[in-house]
């Protein structure tokens, strides 16, 4: 029998709304993963990917979470990992750095057998490349197989990946995948092998409504549930409270009865989201946001769902505002990739908090694809744009994908509407687009794996 803790999407090092509590919060969640390992006595921690919310984590959340794996090494309990999409970079991977440390290993196509359990690897691969994948895995003798994977699969949301094809393609027969990268747990059966998400250990999205935990999984042929090989059991998480207040606003209610319903809440040290709605009086959102403050939240953010009038005359036609978008596009002198980018922005398919993670594999593909960052240079004006933003050319369109109920990424606040979380988003694409710095002083104040290695 083994018993192993499945984690993933830790994000340590996201200052979500930019605040140090938040960030902290991330690196606290991970810890108490580790926590209950060692207290459990389990044989092993799975993290299948996004260990780092930032291909650069900042000094702290490299000290932070190293004193976390020593603590699992003191214990005798190894810390079995893959690359995920977030803290994957083109050299070298952190986690390199941590096995060369002693504190981890990265799994790949050899097997690393814990109990009588045998662990393969698949790091995130974008989807421009996986036609090249062979999914060939080197032998092994144990009683039990698992793959650890990071990446959006099938049946589950937002997938891009087949399932099916890993499982049959490959050369080892799995027991179980073991995934990251979608925040949302979840369970399923495909080709007769057991495939889950632990789902994020923090909330990196107000849409991450429900608790966070992680999976405890046995490989046991006495196990009790599925195929009487694996058990699947999910565990929760003690972290910050999200207070989720909706208020519909009657013809005559304005921000007194915004702040009423606010009220009702325990809303010490949480992350409070207020959304109105309704025909009601107009409400200052920063206003409300300093009352919530007041009563103790930690943070406040304020949604008004309600149109309003514009004070200045808009031209949009009615019948198909669509017109209006790509009248303006034409003006401009975009690229490819920021076509790419504004389409991902505007797509109905993608939901507002996986904007960023899919704008950001866009940006990953178009590198995969322009290897000259031929992609990233502005074109004439005359380009003429149709069907939401497709040049009338023969460049080929990237893969569309919602990204993770993260947030991907994910991560990846639902403020995605809002000047933070586009200055993220121009962040990780301005990450994406260029080399790997090798000068230290290059990388403003962060720290390079380079200087390590």
């Amino acid at each position: 029998m083994t018993r192993v803790i499945h984690t993933g999407d830790t994000h340590v090092g996201y200052s979500q709304y930019h605040s140090p509590v938040r960030r902290q919060d991330f690196l606290d969640a991970f810890e108490a993963v580790v926590d209950d390992a060692v207290d459990d006595g389990v044989d092993a921690v799975v993290h299948a990917g996004d260990l780092f919310h930032d291909r650069r984590p900042e000094l702290p959340d490299l000290m932070g979470t190293i004193s976390v794996l020593r603590r699992l090494d003191d214990a005798g309990i190894p810390f079995l990992a893959v690359v995920g999409n977030h803290e994957s970079t083109r050299g070298g991977q952190w986690l390199d750095l941590f096995e060369r440390l002693g504190l981890a290993t990265r799994l790949g196509d050899e097997p690393v057998v814990v109990g009588d359990t045998a662990f393969y690897g698949l790091d995130h691969v974008p989807v421009s490349r996986r036609d090249d994948l062979d999914y060939a895995f080197a032998d092994h003798d144990a009683d039990y197989a698992a793959l650890v994977a990071h990446g959006l699969f099938e049946p589950f949301g937002y997938a891009d990946w087949d399932t099916e094809t890993v499982l049959t393609e490959s050369d080892v027969d799995f027991d179980a995948m073991l995934l990251g990268d979608n925040h949302t747990p979840d369970t399923a059966e495909v080709a007769d092998t057991w495939v889950t998400y632990p789902g994020s250990t923090e909330r990196a999205s107000a849409s991450e409504r429900e608790g966070r935990g992680y999976n405890l999984v046995v490989f046991d042929a006495d196990a009790a549930g599925g195929d009487d090989r694996v058990e699947i059991r999910r565990r929760a998480l003690d972290t910050r409270p999200f207070v989720f207040v909706s208020v519909e606003l009657r013809e005559g209610e304005g921000e007194s009865r915004v702040r009423e319903r606010v009220r009702e809440h325990d809303l010490a040290e949480a992350v409070v989201h207020v959304e109105v709605t309704g025909e009601g009086e107009p409400v200052t959102p920063a206003a409300v946001e300093e009352f919530a403050s007041d009563e103790g939240a930690l943070i406040a953010r304020v949604t008004d769902r309600r149109e309003v009038d514009a004070d200045g005359e808009v031209d949009v036609s009615f019948a198909d505002p669509e017109d209006a978008v790509r009248d303006r596009l034409d003006e401009m002198a975009l690229s490819t990739a920021a076509r790419d980018v504004e389409r991902a922005v505007r797509e109905d398919g993608v939901p507002d908090a996986n904007v960023r993670e899919t704008v950001k594999r866009r940006i990953e593909e178009r590198l995969d694809e322009d290897g000259d960052l031929g992609a990233f240079e502005a074109v004439g004006t005359d380009v003429e744009v149709v069907d939401g933003g497709d040049e009338r050319d023969d460049l080929d369109e990237p893969d569309g994908d919602g990204g993770e109920s993260r947030g991907r990424d994910e991560p990846d606040d639902d403020e995605s509407k809002t000047e933070e979380s586009n200055a993220e988003e121009s962040s990780d694409e301005a990450d994406s687009a260029e080399p790997d710095d090798t000068d230290p002083a290059s990388t403003d104040g962060q720290v390079s794996m380079e200087d390590y290695l």
